[in-house]
């Protein structure tokens, strides 16, 4: 079954109620099956695709007197939250041990009253190593010779998913009058399925990936993880969405052009459609990769965020309010306030933020057109403190 590093853990295990969670055909039922032998436990096998909660509560009752009772439910993540729930007094009375698989995150699938009952192990994907441990083992148990070109494309078609390698081995058994040559195992293996959920965790840890190659500066692998997207039918929203959000965190007033570029890929999808479209994302998804990168916009904003929470209890300077009725001006509504457009320089050294709040969020850096960036706020800053110095005269 592979899964090198869980089998340690399975080995002496006491009757213990756990959820397997990996990706499919990775052993997650082989394993529970080692466990019911090893535990000498007769298992109850149910799937939360075929069997409704109410045959599975019928199973679960009784059996106390016999000690408990090994329940196997495949996919459990696809029960709601309420029928989850009815595992709960099982659980707690003993009457019920349970190893229930996954393939979503049980963070995310799973309710925390129950996740708190179940000791969670993570399967990976199965290596090419291990694949081809479970390949050499059909091959023997069904007494056929593969081509090497053949051996290659087995593995290279099963996703990681050795119970995929077996059943394209046993059709393109079938299906061949001898060897089994290459053509036979892409005839066998029937149309190709992706690795990808639209709701589940491929689906944002494919959108990371494209993120943060992007960040990295990595056209190449941001193409690969778009184009993984797009071919497994991902919807064209959220990886906009993910362009768009690097253009402005991750590459900012560095390359303010990025955004423009970014939103118009949007714009040009929306009118294009697929496939046309795919070539404008990807087109921005190259520019947006090799844009200078600045994230100081994203810290200014979670500063500024964090420094409002803490000092939501202050005031508005009476100076920054407008005068609206004679009773707000005979309260110094507005008294002292500084136009902008009366100044050569289309500043002053107006105060603009309550007393004792940090005067500082925006710190840029020398890179790319934020060097502009820099050097108009050190002259706004330069201009500010000599207009002060002088008590806020014009220049």
């Amino acid at each position: 079954m592979g899964q090198t590093h869980v089998l340690p853990l399975l080995k002496n295990l006491p009757p213990t109620s756990l959820i397997f969670w990996g990706p499919p055909g990775c052993g997650k039922t082989t394993a529970a099956q080692i466990l019911a032998r090893q535990w000498e436990m007769e298992p109850l096998y149910f799937s939360a695709v075929i069997n409704s909660i109410t045959e599975v509560k019928k199973a679960m009752e009784g059996g106390e007197l016999l000690g408990p009772k090994l329940l196997f439910v495949d996919e459990i993540h696809r029960y709601n939250k309420a029928q989850q729930a009815a595992f709960l007094p099982y659980l707690e009375s003993g009457k019920v041990i349970l190893i229930g698989t996954t393939t979503e995150n049980p963070s995310f699938e799973v309710i925390p009253p129950l996740l708190s009952r179940l000791k969670v192990i993570r399967f990976k994907e199965l290596g090419r190593e291990e694949l081809e441990k479970i390949l050499e083992r059909g091959i023997r148990e069904l007494g056929v010779n593969l081509t090497v070109q053949a051996r290659r494309k087995i593995i290279e078609l099963s996703g990681g998913d050795g119970r995929r390698v077996l059943n394209t081995l046993e059709i393109a058994a079938r299906i061949s009058n001898g060897e089994i040559q290459e053509t036979h195992i892409i005839k066998a293996s029937g149309e190709r399925t992706f690795l990808y959920d639209k709701a589940g965790d491929y689906h944002y840890d494919m959108l990371s990936a494209y993120h943060k190659s992007l960040r990295n500066s990595d056209p190449d692998a941001a193409l690969y993880w778009l184009a993984r997207m797009l071919i497994a039918g991902a919807d064209m929203g959220p990886v906009l969405r993910r362009l768009i959000m690097a253009s402005v965190e991750d590459v900012s007033f560095a390359d303010p052009r990025a955004f423009q570029i970014a939103t118009n890929a949007m714009i040009a999808y929306e009118f294009l459609g697929s496939p046309e479209g795919d070539l404008v994302v990807a087109y921005a998804t190259i520019y947006v990769a090799l844009a200078p990168k600045s994230n100081t916009a994203y810290i200014a904003w979670s500063l500024a965020k964090k420094e409002a929470t803490e000092t939501a209890h202050k005031p508005v300077p009476l100076h920054l309010r407008n005068p609206v009725t004679k009773l707000m001006k005979e309260e110094g509504y507005g008294e002292g306030y500084m136009y902008a457009h009366d100044f050569e320089e289309g500043t002053t050294p107006m105060e603009c933020l309550p007393e004792g709040v940090r005067k500082r969020f925006f710190f840029p850096i020398e890179r790319g057109e934020e060097k502009e960036i820099a050097r108009r706020l050190r002259w706004f800053l330069k201009i500010k403190e000599k207009m002060r110095g002088m008590g806020g005269e014009k220049l």
